[in-house]
């Protein structure tokens, strides 16, 4: 990857994998210039305008967004102003500027991969649009894009501990017992380090302009599986409380198909389940030591 000297925009990068990403490029020889919301609030068309205009990239990684999974129509509203104004605001600021976009697209869009099954969530459902919507602008005003669909990401630096892997290392480590679904779903975990290096390669491949792949293992883990190793791990001998919690609705298995990253990226996930959960019990660890 021949990043030196190149001038690259990410947005979202103070969270989990922006964060990553944006510390791989520096490492790559990138000039990074990060934006979290402090920055621009990217649901504001003239913001998103400004920031584009100012840092005047080669190449813009879009991860910024409302990260929220839940089932519940008071997500609705916030995930549609996160996730597709705000992606349409920065995708009219790209293509005028003339540079590329790379975006960060959700596991559970319609796909190849799922079958093309519809939207689980009203995350899903605006990360779709917006989907829909780069390739309209490609179609219509040659705008080079390419997306990005991580499956369940995992590792150091994960702060929302709403999700499964830092809720339940975190009451390990408090002595605390968490509240589990059955965790029957098989899950395809990817390491956070091995997403932000298949985002790297994205933008700098020109092969990869005007594709959509996917970015994960291809095999998937059962939840309670994961969790077991979690508490392994931890040194907990206790048995985890699967059934304590509800299931999620509409909570379908999304596995990867890494046959396109791999064709057209050369990337291929390298962190083993029980090295990354390693990894991650860790460094949270040490977080609060």
């Amino acid at each position: 990857m021949d990043w030196q000297g190149r001038r690259v925009l990410v947005t979202g990068a103070t969270g989990f994998i922006g964060g990553h990403l944006a510390r791989r490029l520096a490492e790559l020889g990138a000039e990074v210039h990060p934006a979290g919301r402090r920055q621009a609030d990217l649901r504001d068309a003239g913001a998103a305008a400004r920031l584009v205009r100012q840092v005047a990239p080669d190449v813009v990684f879009h991860l910024a967004g409302q990260v929220d999974g839940a089932r519940d129509p008071g997500v609705v509203r916030p995930t549609l102003d996160g996730n597709l104004v705000a992606t349409v605001n920065l995708l009219d600021a790209v293509v005028r500027s003339g540079c590329r976009v790379v975006l960060a697209g959700s596991s559970e869009e319609p796909r190849p991969g799922n079958g093309h099954c519809p939207p689980p969530s009203p995350y899903a459902m605006a990360k779709a649009a917006a989907s829909g919507y780069a390739e309209l602008y490609r179609r219509l005003w040659d705008l080079p894009y390419t997306i990005v669909r991580p499956t369940m990401v995992y590792g150091p630096g994960q702060r929302d501990t709403s999700k499964v892997v830092p809720y339940v290392t975190l009451a390990l480590l408090r002595g605390a017992t968490p509240r589990l679904t059955s965790g029957a779903k098989p899950v395809d975990w990817v390491y956070v380090e091995d997403v932000a290096e298949a985002f790297a390669l994205a933008g700098a491949s020109e092969r990869a302009v005007g594709a959509a792949f996917d970015v994960g293992t291809g095999t998937t883990v059962p939840v309670r599986e994961a969790v077991g190793l979690l508490y392994r791990i931890a040194g907990e001998e206790s048995e985890p409380p699967f059934g304590s919690a509800p299931d999620r609705p509409l909570d379908v298995p999304q596995a990867a198909d890494p046959g396109p990253a791999r064709e057209l990226l050369g990337w291929e996930a390298r962190v083993l389940l029980e090295e990354g959960l390693r990894r991650t019990v860790a460094w949270f660890s040490a977080l609060r030591a």
